[in-house]
C-alpha cells in the first residue's frame, strides 16, 4: 500500500502560533482561545515547509486561515500549488447542525464550504453537533447535511465521528444513511476510547474515504499498542483514502511526533 504523507493543521498550531482567527465562531469571536506563541509561522509560511518535511497533503482548519478575502484565498491556493501539496480537507470546525437556530448555523456553514470550493478543497469536513443523538434528531442531521452537500456538488461533504451527536457506530451509520450518498466520512481513530472503540471504528472504517490517525501521547511517549490496533482497522478495511496524522500530545516539537506518527503508520499499512 503506497501511502502518501499527510496532515491537518492542527497537528501544527503551536508551530503556527496558536494561531485562531478573532472572528472564527459561527456566533461570533474566535472558535476556541489559545495563547498566543512568539514566533510562530503563518499559513502560507507553513505550506512550504509542510513540502520540506515531505508532506503532499494538507488538510486546513477554518480558524487557520487569516482571511476569506479573494486574494488571500488565491495566495493560499497559489502557495499549495507551488509546492505540489493537495488541499484533501477544509476542516470546518464550528457550525452547529443540531442547534435551535440550526438555519443560521448552516447559512454560516454555507459560506465555508463556498471557501472550499475557492480553495480547490476535495472535501470539507462539517460536524455533525453537540446535541443529544435521539433517532429523530440524527436523521435531522443526516438531512440538514445532504442539503449543504447539494447545495455544494463542486465539493464533497464529509462528517467525522466527533462531538457528541456521533459517540458511537450507530450514530454515525444513522446519519450517513439519512444523509445518502451526497456525504461521506472521515474516519478518526483517536476520538473514541478503548476499549470498546476497536468494534466501533470497525463497524464504520467500510464507510470512510479520508482518516485522522490521532495517536495518544504522553509524557512516557505514544500509545503505540492503541494506534498499531487502530491502524490494523484500516489495514483490515482495505482502506485507501488519504490518512492525515493528527498530533495534540504534550511535546511542542510537533513535526518530530508526527515522524513518530508516521513511521508507526509507515510500518502498520505500508
Amino acid at each position: 500500500m503506497t501511502i502518501a504523507k499527510a496532515v491537518s493543521t492542527w497537528s501544527l498550531h503551536r508551530t503556527l502560533g496558536n494561531y485562531v482567527h478573532p472572528e472564527s465562531a459561527a456566533n461570533g469571536g474566535p472558535f476556541m482561545t489559545l495563547p498566543e506563541i512568539d514566533g510562530g509561522e503563518t499559513l502560507l509560511e507553513l505550506i512550504p515547509d509542510l513540502a520540506s518535511h515531505g508532506y503532499s497533503i494538507i488538510q486546513i482548519c477554518h480558524f487557520h486561515l487569516e482571511s476569506r478575502d479573494a486574494e488571500y484565498l488565491a495566495a493560499v491556493k497559489q502557495a499549495l500549488a507551488e509546492n505540489n501539496i493537495t488541499l484533501d480537507m477544509l476542516l470546518i470546525d464550528d457550525g452547529d447542525l443540531t442547534a435551535d437556530d440550526y438555519a443560521a448555523q448552516m447559512d454560516w456553514i454555507d459560506g465555508w464550504l463556498d471557501v472550499a470550493v475557492t480553495l480547490g478543497a476535495h472535501r470539507a469536513r462539517v460536524n455533525a453537533g453537540h446535541g443529544t443523538p435521539t433517532p429523530e434528531l440524527l436523521q435531522a442531521v443526516g438531512e440538514r447535511l445532504a442539503t449543504l452537500a447539494a447545495q455544494h456538488p463542486d465539493v464533497r461533504v464529509v462528517t467525522e465521528n466527533f462531538l457528541s451527536m456521533t459517540p458511537d457506530a450507530e450514530s454515525v451509520l444513522t446519519i450517513l444513511d439519512a444523509a445518502g450518498n451526497s456525504v461521506g466520512l472521515l474516519v478518526d481513530l483517536g476520538n473514541w476510547h478503548a476499549p470498546e472503540k476497536y468494534d466501533e471504528l470497525a463497524k464504520i472504517v467500510g464507510r470512510a474515504e479520508a482518516c485522522h490517525a490521532k495517536c495518544s501521547f504522553s509524557a512516557d511517549g505514544p500509545d503505540e499498542a492503541d494506534f498499531h490496533r487502530a491502524l490494523g482497522i484500516l489495514k483490515d478495511a482495505a482502506f485507501s483514502g488519504p490518512i492525515a496524522l493528527i498530533y495534540d500530545g504534550p511535546d511542542n516539537d510537533e513535526f518530530a511526533r508526527l515522524d513518530d506518527e508516521w513511521v508507526m503508520v509507515q510500518q502498520r499499512l505500508a
